[in-house]
């Protein structure tokens, strides 16, 4: 499929990077979440209104009792701070923004104008007016609601940040603007799995929107810098040259004639062509991380185990 940059032609990629690339987002998300959960379970009971309590309790016991994994520290910012809110909230904000991400590509995808996959219709509507529109309403409403989530954030931080210690009535603003956020998030969440699960991919078009624009040119590029021993600068420059002569041809790099591009640069062979297809390109990105066929199989079947570890620790 085509990958871009500034949303322009850059260098063609699998379907299967570009999803993992979410997958990635999706890990950190859930590691954040866990990380504001190991740092903020924390039990305030006996911190009274700020200065503690008389009475002897045992913080430890209550706090286990209750499902903590230990009493605040400090009674006044026991009663002052809402950062297990915040931490909760910017957590939760980041993830909608990658989840606003996704949910903006399949919107694109999914046009007619790029046609490279379809959308479920449980995910579209139609037009009240226009019978042959099928709307992507699910994955802009997972836009939208980002921005709820991103706004409880923002709300919360502007309550607190001009409170002196210890408690005020302003922190009652807490607790609406969250639990409309975790609630959005969960939907959100709901909506992409589905989507993602069922979009249907078009291979032909997907590759060969992956091949337009001269999307190999940085392999051509890559090619001088390894066989003419140039520096890339000046590989760079003259495969500029060479792209706006194919432009001007209306040719592909795979389908310009070996003379033109000799006219630029007399030294280049027609081994360059074994570089120039999507698949040679996409086949030669085999540094760790990169969208090589098998490099995406790898991590594919790294995350698969991860997932079948987490859901067997799950079940007990």
């Amino acid at each position: 499929m085509p990958g871009l940059t500034h949303l322009q032609t850059a260098q063609p990629v699998t379907f299967g990077h570009h999803l993992l690339a979410y997958v990635e987002m999706a890990a950190r998300d859930r590691g954040r979440f866990a990380d504001a959960r190991k740092r903020l379970n924390e039990s305030p009971l006996g911190s009274g209104a700020l200065a503690g309590t008389s009475f002897k309790l045992d913080r430890d016991m209550t706090a286990k009792s209750l499902g903590f994994d230990r009493p605040t520290a400090n009674s006044l910012d026991a009663v002052s701070a809402r950062d297990f809110v915040l931490e909760t909230l910017a957590a939760a904000s980041i993830a909608a923004v990658h989840l606003s991400r996704l949910a903006e590509e399949i919107v694109i995808w999914t046009s007619p104008l790029t046609g490279l996959m379809q959308l479920s219709d449980k995910f579209t509507t139609g037009s009240s007016m226009m019978p042959q529109k099928r709307n992507p309403d699910a994955a802009e409403l997972v836009r939208a609601k980002a921005g709820r989530i991103i706004g409880a954030l923002s709300g919360l931080l502007i309550v607190m940040k001009g409170l002196p210690l210890a408690y005020a009535k302003d922190m009652q603003e807490d607790k609406e603007g969250t639990m409309a956020a975790l609630e959005a998030l969960s939907l959100a969440v709901a909506a992409m799995t589905g989507m993602v699960r069922d979009l249907k991919p078009d291979a032909a078009r997907m590759k060969e929107l992956a091949g337009a624009g001269h999307a190999t040119a940085t392999d051509l590029a890559d090619w001088m810098v390894r066989m003419l021993k140039i520096p890339f600068r000046d590989a760079h420059h003259l495969t500029g040259k060479i792209v706006a002569k194919a432009a001007e041809g209306g040719h592909e790099l795979p389908a310009m004639p070996l003379k033109q591009m000799q006219a630029i640069e007399p030294r280049i062979t027609k081994d360059v062509f074994s570089v120039l297809s999507v698949e040679r390109s996409v086949e030669s990105r085999v540094s760790f991380g990169g969208t090589a066929p098998k490099n995406v199989r790898m991590q594919a079947n790294r995350w698969l185990k991860q997932l079948a570890r987490k859901k067997t620790r799950l079940r007990r």
